[in-house]
């Protein structure tokens, strides 16, 4: 594979800072005040990257650059905010359960899908500078292309799954591999398969429940275990290479695994839910890097950690930051709409 050495957004970064980006976009809906917050003291490092990054249960896209929050957008309530990439052009592209949209630096909508009702977007990705995949979780799931510009639906095919499921389950993660083949975590059903255009199977690999994954450019796949907070780097043969989980992390580095959070919904029975790792990236160091829900207050959103496991970053800051998700170091090298560039 050739990998762009180059990082187009770091050019582009001033434009998020500009006078001519609003407080407040005219389609940007209000979050509730930051439940979380605590007006702690930043711990870690702000300044290591910069970086875009989401969390679920929290409707905000923050980036930020020179160790501060120069950019938010919030998109309102309900639902959650799962996938989001910074592409070459500036804009930012994200999933919304229910809809999906991509924005300029100055906050103007300039594509937005509202799925049907019944269904459900968690992952998407740029391909190409025209195109955007989806993973559409419905009763018969499928895995859509759609022209940004025309509207177009340019590939359409259905997942193979049990009928008769719950819909907001199934999916959390799709990705094209630079070869053209498809990625899916089965969220409950305690798989990662890869399969070619036509969904015949290629690959899979068993875990708990998988909730990203993403191949690498070594030809591996790593992939994130919410229930079990572990990460496996996975070789073509299913053989696990290297791994990384919550009891590998610092004592130092406080809690970094599973918690219980308070369920949202007002009529729920469930007196609290718990959720752990969702999603990491792999570096063009070699280092991974993870996001954490962090206990909302608690724990630190970004950890960094080398192949030999030494932890080399870290950043726990609720006085600006909402809990994590998923992160774009957008000094990085790679193009975002190139498929198999960035290992996120």
């Amino acid at each position: 594979m050739n990998v762009s050495k180059t990082a187009p957004v770091m050019d582009l970064l001033h434009r998020y800072s500009s006078k001519d980006v609003p407080l407040f976009g005219p389609e940007e809906e209000a979050l509730i005040p930051k439940r979380w917050e605590t007006r702690v003291e930043i711990e870690g490092d702000m300044g290591r990257y910069p970086f875009m990054y989401v969390g679920e249960g929290h409707n905000r896209i923050y980036i930020v650059a020179n160790g501060e929050v120069v950019w938010t957008y919030d998109t309102g309530l309900g639902g959650e905010l799962d996938d989001a990439w910074v592409l070459s052009n500036g804009n930012v592209l994200f999933s919304r359960m229910y809809w999906c949209a991509e924005i300029t630096p100055e906050k103007e909508v300039v594509w937005r899908y509202d799925l049907p009702e019944g269904t459900e977007v968690h992952s998407l990705q740029p391909i190409g500078p025209d195109e955007v995949l989806m993973v559409v979780n419905a009763p018969t799931p499928q895995a859509v292309i759609m022209n940004k510009h025309t509207m177009e639906i340019t590939y359409q095919h259905d997942i193979p799954y049990e009928p008769n499921s719950e819909v907001h389950t199934m999916f959390r993660r799709i990705r094209m591999t630079a070869e053209g083949t498809f990625l899916l975590a089965y969220l409950t059903r305690g798989k990662v398969v890869e399969y070619d255009r036509d969904f015949n199977e290629i690959w899979r690999f068993e875990c708990t429940k998988p909730w990203s994954c993403q191949r690498l450019h070594n030809g591996n796949t790593l992939i994130t275990d919410e229930t079990d907070c572990i990460v496996y780097e996975v070789n073509k043969a299913g053989e696990v290479v290297w791994s990384y989980s919550e009891d590998d992390a610092p004592a130092w580095l406080g809690q970094v695994g599973k918690f219980e959070r308070p369920t949202q919904a007002p009529n729920s029975t469930r007196k609290s839910e718990t959720i752990g790792w969702q999603s990491c990236i792999r570096l063009a160091n070699g280092n991974t890097v993870f996001s954490v829900q962090g206990a909302f207050g608690q724990a630190p959103q970004f950890f960094e950690v080398t192949p030999e496991k030494e932890v080399v970053w870290y950043l726990k800051n609720w006085r600006d930051l909402g809990p994590a998700t998923h992160i774009q170091i957008l000094s990085d090298p790679g193009i975002p709409e190139n498929p198999g560039e960035c290992q996120r």
